[in-house]
């Protein structure tokens, strides 16, 4: 068998998906060990929705070399980004892109080198990186690579075997370097699924298929009975954990050393990481605004997440107790536009193509749900002519399904926003729900056809805008005239967050425009605007 050695970009995001597939078998042991420093979400869960993005950014890159590549999967990292753990292994990616910055293929020697600096990019987005995580295990890993390069730089898959094993032992040596991993009586979480994934990536260079299709991924653990003889310090009253705090700033010239080192001392668990244009910002704090309101200075804020640590502790401590493990749930979203669709896939759902104009059927709908492992599935079907299609799904499945009947894409966005992996069915449906009672919806789009509604005469052509999909309360000839109209009808006043999704027919120049526009007018709202690239509607906005 010839030796290849030289791999492309293509490789390049199949070794990921594969990864991607196989961390996703061993998604719920990994969270259920997830103890350091404190539970932030699940770092399974999060670790796997982040590289959905990667392999998603990855399959809409512009051609196959490495560079190419390897720039797409770190930016689809960065938007997709999730926890603490979802946002270091943004900076892995971002090194790995790095490494491989001008290169159409690459080797052996290449790859080791990229990893290299993937585990100095990841260390240097933290402003307290402590040994025994997900960055040790990068680093040890990029170590062995380096050493085995030398040897022979043209033999990838010799290197990344070796990388593999060292990551291995890394993993179950972070008992040792961590007392709390030892108290618990477990290896790091996120250097547990790294390891996974470069695992899977290894098995599908060596071609492996049949383990990766059939097999599960082998959990590491440590000879660690020894910490039961171990006194370690610890107050009577645990430390109150504050809020986890993570979101996407966008913006012109970003400096994400000057906003790590603003934000330095304001909390903990602090990475920063990104570029001059995006920046993806996770912190623990107790004072989650003073930062919200910094970062707004600075730019746009997007996926603005914020947790009490102190709730989940107390449920991840409960599910230590009963030995539970979160309920196996999926989100299902029908969507259009690119710019939609990546939004609802940022945020973990599973994106069924359609809306106005073209409506999915209930075929296309069932397929979306039979091809996923899940057992449990919630749909979205931000359409008031889809949510009856929606409907027809429980007959047709032994699945369990639940539709909550998001009439509109902001009321989706809001629902989804609000999904928390470790809830129950039940409670996420009761949730979702509760929180598209919040949102106001506008569209701006143009006239079928002439008609009179509610003594409003309207013309064929004319910008007409929606209020929640149902009612038609003003018409003109200018965009922007109409939807500050629709805005102000819809209640604007009232709202302290609006979110502009500008359709495939205006320039992001127009759409900045108005957005400043809206800001001088309206100086206290937080006015974000998104590209959602969807046809037919000039804007969708979420009024919130």
């Amino acid at each position: 068998m010839t030796q290849v050695n030289s791999w492309n970009g293509k490789d390049l995001r199949d070794m990921f998906a594969a990864g991607s597939n196989w961390l996703e078998k061993s998604v719920a042991e990994v969270n259920a060990i997830n103890v350091f420093p404190v539970p932030d979400g699940d770092t399974g869960t999060n670790m796997l929705l982040t590289l959905r993005s990667v392999i998603e950014e990855a399959d809409r890159a512009s051609d196959g070399t490495a560079t190419v590549m390897a720039k797409a999967m770190s930016h689809g990292a960065l938007l997709g980004a999730r926890g603490n753990s979802g946002v270091i292994l943004s900076q892995i990616f971002r090194g790995l892109s790095k490494g491989l910055d001008g290169k159409d293929t690459f080797n052996g020697a290449d790859w080791a080198k990229a990893l290299v600096q993937a585990a100095k990019t990841a260390r240097e987005g933290l402003s307290n990186p402590v040994e025994g995580t997900i960055l040790t295990v990068i680093g040890d890993a990029a170590k062995v690579a380096m050493q085995c390069s030398e040897k022979d730089p043209n033999d990838l898959i010799a290197i990344v075997e070796a990388s593999v094993a060292e990551a291995r032992e890394s993993v179950a040596r972070t008992p040792y370097l961590l007392p709390v991993l030892l108290e618990a009586g477990v290896v790091d979480a996120g250097g547990q699924g790294l390891y996974i994934v470069m695992d899977g990536a290894l098995r599908f260079l060596k071609g492996e298929l049949e383990d990766l299709q059939f097999r599960k991924p082998q959990m590491v653990s440590a000879n660690i009975t020894a910490a039961k003889t171990i006194n370690l310090v610890s107050s009577e009253e645990e430390e109150a954990y504050g809020y986890c705090t993570n979101f996407l700033l966008e913006g012109v010239n970003l400096d994400p050393e000057k906003i790590k080192r603003k934000l330095d001392g304001r909390g903990q668990s602090l990475v920063v990481a990104g570029d001059e244009t995006a920046i993806r910002v996770h912190i623990h704090s107790y004072d989650p605004g003073s930062i919200l309101a910094y970062a707004t200075t600075l730019g746009t804020l997007h996926q603005i997440q914020i947790q009490n640590m102190d709730d989940q502790h107390a449920g991840f401590k409960e599910m230590q107790r009963q030995k539970a493990l979160p309920a196996d749930i999926a989100v299902i979203a029908v969507a259009f536009g690119e710019g939609m669709t990546r939004v609802f896939e940022s945020l973990g759902a599973i994106v069924v193509k359609g809306g106005q104009t073209m409506n999915p059927s209930v075929k296309e709908i069932l397929a979306a749900v039979e091809a996923i492992d899940a057992q449990k599935v919630v749909l979205l079907p931000n359409n008031k002519n889809i949510i009856l299609t929606a409907s027809q799904i429980k007959e047709l499945t032994k699945k369990s399904i639940e539709v909550i009947p998001t009439r509109t894409l902001p009321q989706g966005v809001t629902a989804l926003l609000t999904f928390n992996y470790e809830s129950s069915l039940e409670d996420n449906v009761k949730m979702m729900s509760e929180a598209t009672k919040g949102v106001k919806s506008v569209e701006i789009t143009t006239a079928a056809r002439s008609t009179q509604i509610h003594g409003l005469k309207i013309k064929q052509g004319q910008i007409i805008g929606i209020i929640d999909d149902s009612d038609l309360v003003a018409a003109g000839d200018d965009i922007t005239e109409v939807l500050f109209s629709s805005l102000e009808i819809g209640g604007i006043e009232a709202a302290e967050l609006v979110t502009l999704y500008y359709g495939a027919d205006l320039k992001p120049e127009q759409a900045e425009a108005v957005q400043n526009k809206l800001k001088g007018k309206y100086p206290g709202k937080q006015i974000e605007l998104v590209s959602g690239g969807q046809p037919h509607y000039f804007y969708i906005v979420s009024v919130e």
